[in-house]
């Protein structure tokens, strides 16, 4: 059996009891973070905790030879773990339809998405969400601004009144000039914020900072404000806002201090 286990958005703690009763009874447990991380924990304190060996796979180990993995879930009880929800977050559907080809069985254990932590954080209401979309690193697609591609789904999701959330490029394992096994880099939302005050530069934005964590952090403002404050530790995230209900525009005030001339 392949499992696929979300690890939620935080720490060694933040699995649930079904995800962390399936990890504690696998034979074998692989990860990956190279697509988002735990921002609490490490390897290492996910193994100390849950008292078993996890080794972490690259891209490359998950997406183009994943063999080993599934001839090892072919014979025994394999999970694979990434933060957040598998299947939300970060889709590894291709990795489970192999598994499926090969009469492997396989089944889903949920974690805590960010796109519901942004919801639930903001109170900005989960079902007046429209497409989400990821903001890159310029040098990652070749440019120096945002690409028009992610413009122009905010404008969509705008023109529909809908809310929209930008997840914030992360580069593991791939730096500007390739590939870099020691190459860590995380977006932060001042640095999107400053990106996209050069296309709406006082138009509300929303930062959530290190959602599930005792520290998170909720601001809602100006873009070109956002872009001159400092959020911390990632992970970040940002929500460009949609038409307001009057209670979420009451929950950015009250929650995320905005300002009242922007609702």
């Amino acid at each position: 059996m392949l499992t696929f286990i979300g690890l939620g958005l935080y720490d060694e703690r933040s699995i649930t009891v079904e995800g962390q009763e399936a990890l504690r009874a696998a034979d074998h447990a692989y990860a990956e973070f190279y697509t988002s991380r735990l921002v609490g924990a490490d390897v290492a304190d996910l193994e100390a905790y849950h008292g078993v060996d996890i080794e972490v796979r690259d891209r490359p180990g998950v997406e183009q030879d994943p063999d080993d993995m599934l001839a090892r879930a072919a014979a025994s009880d394999v999970a694979f773990l990434t933060a957040g929800d598998t299947m939300i977050s970060t889709t590894h559907a291709d990795l489970r339809l192999r598994a499926e080809e090969r009469g492997i069985e396989t089944r889903v254990i949920h974690g805590v998405t960010a796109q519901s932590a942004a919801s639930s954080l903001t109170g900005l209401q989960n079902y007046r969400f429209g497409k989400a979309v990821t903001l890159p690193f310029p040098y990652a697609h070749g440019g120096d601004r945002v690409p028009e591609s992610v413009i122009e789904t905010i404008e969509a999701n705008r023109d529909r009144g809908l809310h929209t959330v930008v997840y914030l490029d992360i580069k593991v394992g791939m730096g500007p000039r390739g590939p870099d096994p020691d190459h860590e880099e995380y977006m932060t939302a001042d640095y999107a914020a400053e990106l996209f005050a050069e296309e709406w530069g006082d138009e509300l934005a929303v930062v959530v900072a290190r959602a599930g964590s005792p520290d998170a952090v909720v601001a809602a403002d100006r873009l070109s404000a956002l872009a001159a404050r400092d959020f911390g530790d990632p992970l970040h995230l940002l929500v460009i806002p949609g038409d307001l209900h009057h209670v979420e525009a009451d929950a950015l005030a009250g929650l995320a201090g905005a300002p009242d001339d922007l609702l």
